[in-house]
């Protein structure tokens, strides 16, 4: 440890109050004061539950204090937003004696909660009390160092804060180019192009009602809902199998091979849209749906336009509060139709454009990244005494 610096336990330097229980029949969407819980502490700025019962001063957070959440991930945070109302389960740090400035402990802290959350045991949600957060032996410098810790970090951390804002925005104005380049494929019609019902060139085959009593660590894999992931199949996750032996019916309509495009029907992933890249056989598990186009519908023009259109057909006929498609909302979407060969050449493009932009994400995404690993590296200086 650098010269001049102490350790010593957060619970000789600072207080720490723990939220109250209030009562979750005043809890309201629009009346009241903000209720700061868990959730609430990433963004720092809202909250989505209100308050409107009785409540003493004590538990009013301020702008600027630093709140930690005890169940799940264990983390500090600072408070950003209006005068909200200090919930169970969040704590504040308060009442510092004067030995460590509030700033310096936030940007440290972090770094020993999650060396306790490491190590944490649970059944169900890990949970931190308050006597470990003030058990914390904290590296304490002159206050003269703090001082000019928290001024380069608050540099340095504004200066990441703007490339991390520039990238996450050029990463959402990179895909966005490309959906609204695929918008217009199927509003900017050319000659020879024809509205279709799906049903008219496309068969499509509902999954089999596996039974979960009969799924197996090893047989033949199943592909369910929860497979199917934003253009593809998950097949290293979440995989069961069976023995087909245990069904006295022939399954082989409900196999998938390597090309076939699936979609979910069900679920959180309803819609979602998957192609099989693998030379393994699969089954389809009911409310996943396999397309099989005929000799007029090129399968990833298919795919391209169903990317569009499935969201919004979900809203229409669905509803966004339970998502569900039926095998006749599938076979009645409306295809506009060119001919074949337009097809082919439509997704071409498409891929092209895809491809581009998949690795101006993959660069923004590194960029991140990198952005993520940088702060970690100056935190760890910081704190080195290095800084």
């Amino acid at each position: 440890m650098k010269p001049g610096w102490k350790i010593k336990r957060l619970a000789e330097m600072l207080e720490l109050q723990n939220g109250y229980a209030f009562d979750s029949k005043g809890f309201s969407s629009s009346n009241g004061l903000p209720l700061v819980r868990i959730r609430s502490l990433k963004a720092g700025v809202e909250t989505e539950t209100r308050f409107s019962g009785d409540y003493e001063k004590k538990y009013i957070v301020k702008a600027g204090d630093l709140l930690i959440g005890m169940d799940g991930e264990f983390g500090c945070y600072e408070w950003k937003g209006e005068p909200s109302l200090l919930n169970q389960r969040v704590c504040r740090l308060q009442g510092f004696t004067g030995e460590i400035i509030p700033r310096f402990l936030f940007y440290g802290l972090n770094d020993y909660l999650k060396a306790i959350e490491e190590v944490t045991g649970y059944t169900t949600v890990k949970h931190i009390s308050s006597k470990q957060i003030l058990e914390i032996n904290f590296p304490v410098p002159p206050l003269a160092d703090q001082r000019r810790i928290v001024q380069k970090l608050d540099e340095a951390f504004a200066g990441i804060a703007k490339a991390k804002e520039n990238a996450e925005k050029n990463l959402q104005n990179a895909r966005a180019l490309f959906e609204s380049h695929l918008e217009s494929v199927f509003t900017q019609r050319g000659p020879g192009w024809a509205d279709k019902k799906l049903e008219e060139v496309c068969g499509f085959q509902n999954g089999f009602a596996f039974k979960s009593n009969t799924f197996k660590t090893m047989g033949a894999p199943i592909i369910r809902i929860s497979n199917i992931q934003e253009g593809r199949i998950d097949t290293e996750n979440r995989l069961v199998f069976f023995n087909p032996k245990d069904y006295g019916e022939n399954l082989d309509r409900y196999r998938i091979v390597k090309g076939d495009l699936l979609i979910a029907m069900s679920g959180a992933t309803t819609g979602k849209l998957g192609f099989n890249t693998e030379d393994t056989a699969f089954y389809l598990n009911q409310r996943v749906g396999k397309f099989e186009p005929g000799k007029h519908l090129d399968k990833r023009y298919l795919y391209y336009f169903l990317s569009t259109r499935v969201e919004e057909n979900l809203r229409i006929s669905a509803g966004a509060a339970q998502p569900n498609l039926s095998t006749e909302q599938i076979k009645g979407f409306v295809i506009p139709l060119p001919p074949i060969n337009e097809q082919k050449r439509i997704v071409e493009r498409l891929d092209n454009l895809a491809d581009q932009t998949q690795r101006f994400a993959r660069l923004y995404e590194q960029k991140l990244e990198a952005l993520v690993s940088l702060k970690k590296s100056i935190l760890h200086e910081a704190f080195s005494g290095n800084l």
